[in-house]
């Protein structure tokens, strides 16, 4: 049985002291992020780490991110950090930034997955901030999600994975990002963007003249090639330059199925009548798209349909994590239309 607190609608936090005790005496915690919902142990404790593992289902040679607090607690979880690394840290920590780090030893290997690098995080939401802070120790904190399957941004879309899996459940409302922070790991002075999220190429461009996108290459060594955010039902990603070219391709394979569910811009959204769909949001307004593109993936999943038909969104800022993250859902599955 697992304890529930509603943080929604306060500016009081002092609850979350007695939940940092349930981190520090090696329990689980599910509890909201600025980006998505996080399921979350104490970093330093081997075996608090291993029942997340355990309740996501998640393979042991995937490793997992750590939360801080403050820059003292990135020193004692890292070493040999670079003056760009620092930088980097100064200019996007705290927010929806992850980047990898030579690993102190005071570091479990289950954290790493045995490698001698740790990716960290300082979170700018006010719950998972106070959590880390009153815990005094890093919180070992990946995606609340069954492994392979869709991030959680809502309490209600993850509680039922997770109620028989936890001691303490934190109701934080929805989250405000809506996708995974972006990862960068600095090598030979020069960032490597492992997976794109709201910290763009363009941001990351500032402060170094060069930036690698390894997430767009397969045979990077750098990048988790797991399968994640992965509805229950056959998606198909459909996009491209020419509005009406993509809207007739959509038609025209929907035309196909018996059942098909298609999530569309709210621009395009009525050229689809007759058909069951589901209003992503303006096309003008990329970040909204961005926070409810998980929760509008399960929606079109619990529908049971036979086909998911996404619309695409331009690879502009945040849409690069957008994209990157459908292309997932898809299992690669994408029509570009010419």
């Amino acid at each position: 049985m697992y304890e529930y607190i509603d943080l929604r609608n306060t500016n009081d936090y002092s609850e979350l002291k007695e939940t940092a005790n349930v981190i520090k005496s090696g329990g689980l915690v599910l509890f909201p992020t600025e980006t998505v919902y996080g399921l979350g142990a104490n970093g330093l404790d081997e075996n608090a780490v291993r029942k997340i593992y355990i309740a996501k289902g998640r393979n042991f040679n995937n490793p997992i991110n750590l939360l801080v607090s403050n820059m003292k607690m990135v020193e004692t979880v890292a070493k040999n950090i670079s003056p760009l690394e620092y930088k980097l840290m100064e200019a996007f920590f705290p927010g929806p930034f992850t980047i990898i780090l030579k690993k102190h030893e005071i570091v479990p290997d289950i954290v790493t997955a045995g490698k001698s690098f740790v990716g960290v995080r300082m979170p700018s939401g006010t719950i998972a901030q106070k959590l880390v802070e009153y815990s005094g120790v890093p919180i070992a904190a990946p995606s609340a999600n069954i492994s392979g399957k869709l991030s959680g941004t809502s309490f209600e879309d993850i509680l039922d994975d997770f109620k028989d899996k936890v001691d303490l459940a934190i109701n934080g409302g929805n989250s405000e990002i809506g996708i995974e922070s972006t990862i960068v790991k600095v090598i030979d002075n020069v960032p490597h963007i492992l997976r794109p999220g709201s910290i763009t190429e363009e941001q990351i461009l500032q402060f170094a003249p060069q930036v690698i996108k390894d997430y767009e290459d397969e045979n990077s060594d750098n990048i988790n090639h797991a399968n994640h955010y992965t509805p229950n039902s056959n998606c198909l990603l459909v996009y491209g330059n020419d509005n009406k070219k993509m809207v007739a391709k959509i038609k025209e394979i929907s035309n196909k199925y018996v059942k098909p569910c298609i999530l569309a811009s709210h621009e395009n959204i009525a050229f689809y009548e007759g058909n069951t769909t589901i209003d992503i949001g303006s096309k003008a307004n990329l970040n909204e798209i961005a926070k409810n593109i998980f929760a509008n993936l399960r929606k079109a999943d619990n529908l049971s349909p036979d086909i998911i038909i996404i619309e695409g969104v331009p690879k502009d800022g945040i849409g690069t994590a957008i994209m990157n993250r459908l292309i997932r859902a898809c299992n690669g599955n994408f029509t570009e239309v010419h």
